[in-house]
């Protein structure tokens, strides 16, 4: 995790994080008016967050599961999940809920989010999970990882899946 006044030099920038009242902002430090906040695209805030977070191939990921007992985390919207299934044993949690289930003094808190848990994250492609393993990380998560590939990836390899049937009463 970056925190104030580091230097990640694998995205060849200094830079600070910091609490705002839109939510975080990063400061490019790099630059001559050090202190100036810096918009960054979502695709630049995936890359730094890729950078400073553990990525998990399908084989990787694979074994874990087989070995030991990870929280895997389906970050994905549940729409998804019955369109086309997810990895066995994944819990559901809503991106948009991540923040709120996992910090113990939201009112949304979920017990089966433990901070010292090995706990992976996976979405479809690999990019959400990113943003969402490096969130888990900033809420005080201990061990966390992400599926680089996404549960797209998952499948092209020919990875085991499960079926999400979509409750009765909402197919109709």
């Amino acid at each position: 995790m970056v925190t104030k006044g580091s230097c990640a030099h694998a995205v060849r920038t200094c830079f600070t994080i910091h609490r705002g009242a839109a939510g975080l902002i990063v400061q490019d430090m790099s630059e001559e008016k050090a202190g100036t906040p810096r918009r960054r695209g979502v695709m630049d805030r995936v890359a730094a967050a890729r950078a400073r977070i553990e990525g998990l191939s399908v084989d990787q990921l694979k074994r874990e599961l087989a070995s030991g007992d990870p929280l895997l985390l389906d970050i994905r919207d549940v729409r998804e999940r019955w369109k086309q299934g997810a990895i066995p044993g994944a819990r559901s949690t809503p991106r948009g809920m991540l923040e709120f289930w996992a910090d113990s003094e939201s009112p949304y808190y979920r017990k089966f989010m433990d901070p010292a848990k090995r706990t992976i994250v996976y979405c479809a492609g690999g990019m959400r999970s990113a943003l969402a393993a490096e969130t888990l990380i900033e809420l005080g998560f201990e061990n966390v990882a992400h599926l680089e590939v996404g549960f797209d990836g998952w499948k092209e390899a020919g990875a085991e899946t499960e079926e999400i049937p979509v409750p009765d009463d909402l197919g109709k």
